[in-house]
Order: structure tokens, then sequence, then C-alpha cells
């Protein structure tokens, strides 16, 4: 059986680790479970090690979504996974599609399966500035990679090894996600999607507020066009 970790980046969400990793449990009992704590400042990872079977690592300060999950796939690297899972701690992630999404990994539809909101009409609304942001960097990313990846923000999606060993060697710092199918382009790693229905947050809050949505699009829109001129470097070469 391929060996399937499911990497959790958490910062400050001990209203809702417990659920998720309960919901994980039932779901996928067989995958393995790694909590990067991000430097919370709240309960999260007293919260995350009353599971006894659930890997803990806590991190000294705030590295952000991409360092928490860089983390997790060096973790994943090194300890010889097939198949690893990013899924969110705030409970939005369907997690009984966990098991979908690393089938079609295993059978090698793409190196990376994504969980999108919109390839298909899931009933998911989102707000008029998320919906702007995400159309902006669906056209960037499709206009680089030319899949036709419509949720490139989802941060739900499972990698096979090979992206496993990229991952580790090479991740974007902050908001990563459309970046990242750069970076797999770049390496000639195949990105697809599968359409999933999210849910609304469990609890907490979340990072991208509408105050910082218009960095988030700058910042993120830049860091693609740099990559679209940066010359191959370790992640294509080690692959």
């Amino acid at each position: 059986m391929p060996r399937v970790l499911v990497i959790i980046p958490a910062y400050n969400e001990s209203e809702t680790i417990a659920a998720v990793i309960v919901n994980l449990q039932r779901h996928a009992p067989e995958y393995d479970i790694l909590v990067v704590d991000d430097g919370s400042r709240d309960n999260t990872a007293a919260a995350a090690s009353a599971f006894p079977n659930v890997q803990l690592v806590r991190l000294p300060y705030n590295l952000g979504i991409g360092g928490a999950m860089q983390t997790g796939y060096k973790f994943a690297c090194r300890n010889g996974y097939d198949v690893a899972v990013q899924c969110d701690a705030d409970g939005q992630h369907p997690v009984d599609r966990i098991k979908d999404l690393v089938g079609h990994v295993i059978a090698g539809s793409a190196d990376i399966l994504i969980g999108s909101r919109y390839v298909a009409n899931t009933g998911y609304t989102p707000s008029v500035s998320r919906r702007v942001g995400k159309s902006i960097l669906s056209r960037a990313v499709d206009a680089i990679v030319g899949a036709g990846i419509t949720d490139t923000t989802s941060g739900f999606r499972a990698a096979n090894r090979r992206v496993i060993k990229a991952f580790a060697e090479n991740y974007p710092e902050d908001y990563p996600e459309a970046e990242a199918l750069v970076l797999l382009h770049k390496a000639g790693l195949k990105a697809a999607e599968l359409p999933v229905e999210m849910l609304p947050r469990q609890g907490g809050r979340t990072s991208i507020s509408p105050k910082n949505a218009a960095y988030y699009m700058v910042k993120v829109g830049l860091a693609i066009f740099i990559n679209v001129f940066r010359r191959n470097g370790r992640t294509s070469e080690k692959v």
C-alpha cells in the first residue's frame, strides 16, 4: 500500500484542529497525519498532541503557510512517503474526498491533484474580492501553465513523490499555492483538478482579509512574473 501523509499547517487554529483530526481519522484511518504548528500563540499544539497517533512539528515562530508546508514536504520526503496531502486546519476542506485525490495521484492522472471549487458547479460562492482575485490569478497561471486550472489558490491538494521532492527543496514562502503551480510546470510536472465542495470556515480567522487582499494579489502576481523569467534552478535539476 502506498504511504500517505496528510499535512495540516496550523496557525492559531485551536478551535477547529481537533475536529479536523477526528474527521481525518474517521474517513482515512490508514493515512498518517502531521500537524505543523506554525508558531501559534494559542493551544493549537496542545490540541493536536492530545491525539497519540498524530505527529507534531512545532515551528519556533510564524513562518507563514509556505514555510509550514515546506516543513511538511521535507518531513514527507525524508520519511519516504509516496503521497502528501495538504489539508487546512480550519475545517473548510472536505476530508471525505481525500481518498479521491490520493487515488487519482496513485493512478498517475497527474503529479498533483487539486480539490477545486470552480471546475464544476459545487455551490461555492466566494466574496467579490476573492472572485476577482481568483479570476486574475487563474488567467495568469493558465497563460503560463496552460493546464486550464480554475482554482489556483486551493490549498486542498495531493502530491506524488516527485512533487514532494521538488517542494521539499524549493517552495514559495508567502501565499504559495498559485506560484507553486508555475514552479511545477517549469519542472515538467503535471497538475489537474477534481471538483470538491468546500465548507464554511468552522472557526478562527482567515489570514486573507479584504484589507490585505490587494497585497496578496500584487505579491503573488509579481512572484509569478519573476518565476517566468527566472532560470530553472534546483527544482528542475533535482526532480
